[in-house]
């Protein structure tokens, strides 16, 4: 399976150990970085991994940052992502099979290096269901990205932390 693989400096020695177990694995990994431990911004890894999954170059990402959570809302604003932090291998196996999860996050400050190993092992394995009720769902988030892919953009951009 061919997946693309980014983080922060918080992710970043948890990011290349994974690196190092998807090769031995056999899968065709496209690491977009970050390169070292040097202060980043996790947003950018985001974008990279996720554009890299939407223009089918990857068939799902994997992002690490310190929480999982910055990199997961981050990807969640590409319409067609669905990114999930993950930090159990029930979620990560149940998010591909009921959501149709294409993009795991990890917080590298939460999981460890085995656990993370494991929890990707369930990510990859799994396969969408195809069930009637979580593609009758699926459409649901499709529809909800089209109607608001229409409305400007609001939030800390337009008027600061927290609405001020």
């Amino acid at each position: 399976m061919v997946i693309v693989i980014g983080s922060d400096h918080g992710g970043f020695y948890l990011k290349k150990a994974l690196v190092d177990y998807l090769y031995s694995q056999g899968h065709i990994v496209n690491d977009i970085g970050t390169f070292s431990d040097e202060d980043v911004d996790y947003p950018d890894y985001a974008r990279s991994v996720s554009r890299t999954v939407l223009d089918s170059k990857a068939e799902r990402g994997i992002l690490i940052c310190g929480s999982g959570v910055g990199a997961g809302v981050a990807a969640n604003k590409f319409p067609g992502i669905r990114a999930a932090v993950c930090h159990d291998t029930f979620s990560a196996r149940q998010g591909v099979e009921d959501d149709d999860m294409n993009v795991l996050c990890l917080g590298a400050r939460v999981v460890g290096l085995e656990l993370a190993k494991e929890i990707v092992r369930a990510f990859l394995a799994a396969t969408f269901s195809g069930a009637e009720r979580h593609v009758r769902r699926l459409a649901k988030i499709a529809d909800i990205e089209r109607e608001f892919m229409k409305e400007p953009a609001r939030g800390l951009a337009q008027t600061g932390p927290r609405g001020k």
